[in-house]
């Protein structure tokens, strides 16, 4: 059961150089206060000179490793999301770097689920790559094949 009270009032942080993309997650996330993003300066502007619970970080446009790095710094949990660098190894730099999820842009829709999962993990003291395995795993193992942690030497733990 999905637990959307987790989310209530929580600051996000939305970083996408795609500005339909930062409009659904604004659409899909009404029940949290939302900042938008359009630029790396911009975003790191941002989480210098602010409070965010979460940042949810575009891979590719907006140089997101780097916005993760600022995110640590601060306190901030990272959320990945990305529609271009869907590889195996990404997911394991994402995880590696202290990302709290890997959300494929294709499953967008369900950002809420995966955020109260995040947030849900928290509050019992798991990783908090909890349930993304649970959630995720046939949309990866059809991308990457039955095997793909293995071959790359990624597990979540």
């Amino acid at each position: 059961m999905e637990r959307l009270d987790l989310l209530d009032g929580k600051r996000i942080l939305i970083v996408d150089d795609e500005p339909d993309i930062l409009d659904t997650l604004e659409d899909l996330l009404t029940m949290c206060r939302i900042t938008k993003a359009a630029t790396f300066e911009q975003a790191k502007e941002l989480l210098e000179d602010q409070y965010f619970d979460m940042a949810i970080l575009d891979i590719m446009g907006v140089q997101g490793y780097k916005l993760l790095d600022i995110c640590n710094e601060k306190r901030v949990i990272g959320v990945m999301l990305t529609a271009y660098a869907m590889t195996p190894e990404d997911i394991k730099r994402s995880y590696e770097s202290g990302a709290a999820s890997f959300v494929p842009k294709e499953k967008m829709a369900e950002i809420t689920t995966y955020m109260a999962d995040i947030y849900e993990a928290k509050e019992k003291g798991k990783s908090l790559w909890w349930r993304w395995y649970d959630r995720l795993a046939n949309h990866f193992e059809k991308k990457f094949g039955p095997d793909w942690q293995k071959d790359h030497g990624f597990k979540v733990r």
